[in-house]
């Protein structure tokens, strides 16, 4: 565990059995590290965080930092949230933050530069690209890609097997930050079991991409994207069907 370096961890903090902690860490209080992990250098891990056996977390990561509520925030109340949890073997690269309240479960990486807010919780095996954004209040499926530089707004829900491609942007607010009646009708973007969204895409408040929908690059959804179709255009309008060998039936399983 100790390689010579300074770094501040708490006495309250438990720290596995072949861990190894990087050169200017700070643990805090209640923070627990599971077995075998390897915490890179200018890691900081916030109190009550709880990290599974075998996770890595690279340089300049911060796992289990508390929201804050900017003075005109719609959707951030800045109260305190219980520890963040990551499960067995998790990565978290360079300068991922992963804030206090989101819950990873096993095997999921955070990709360098990458956030996951407060109230997000990521299913098994699923990747968050470099420089995604995950709002809070969202909810991720197993088996996820969600690529490069994608944003992923408040109050959204992913099922498993998502692909969301570099670039996608969501919305959840129809009223684009006017009027108070904003605050009554908030509503993030669906994408069920399947569903995919290409590059550069953007999806509207409160639009569902269905089962094995498939939203084309440069789309901009407007309305909901029937189960098994392809839609592309601005506004998105149906084109074809998704091809049998494409749907997510007739894929090999993943572990």
């Amino acid at each position: 565990m100790s390689n010579g370096f300074e770094r501040a961890v708490s006495p309250d903090a438990e720290i596995g059995g072949g861990t190894v902690l990087g050169a200017y860490c700070v643990v805090e209080a209640g923070a627990r590290i599971g077995r075998n992990c390897t915490v890179g250098h200018h890691v900081v891990i916030h109190a009550g965080a709880h990290i599974g056996d075998g996770t890595r977390i690279d340089d300049f990561a911060c796992v289990g930092k508390q929201p804050f509520r900017a003075a005109h925030s719609a959707v951030s109340d800045g109260a305190e949230r219980p520890g963040a949890e990551l499960g067995e073997g998790c990565i978290l690269g360079t300068g991922a933050v992963v804030y206090a309240g989101a819950v990873l479960a096993a095997r999921v990486l955070v990709a360098d530069g990458a956030s996951v807010r407060e109230d997000v919780a990521v299913g098994e095996g699923t990747i968050i690209g470099r420089g995604v954004a995950v709002e809070n209040h969202v909810r991720v499926g197993a088996r996820c890609k969600i690529e490069t530089g994608a944003y992923i707004t408040a109050y959204s829900a992913l099922g498993d097997d998502c692909f969301i491609a570099p670039g996608v942007v969501t919305s959840n607010d129809n009223f684009a930050g006017r009027t108070k009646a904003r605050f009554a009708a908030f509503k993030g973007v669906t994408v069920e079991n399947g569903g995919r969204v290409g590059a550069g895409a953007v999806v509207l408040p409160g639009r569902t991409v269905e089962a094995d929908g498939f939203a084309a690059a440069g789309s901009v959804v407007t309305c909901n994207v029937p189960s098994g179709a392809i839609v592309a255009g601005n506004p998105a309008r149906p084109l074809r069907p998704v091809p049998d060998e494409q749907r997510l039936g007739n894929q090999e399983k993943r572990p």
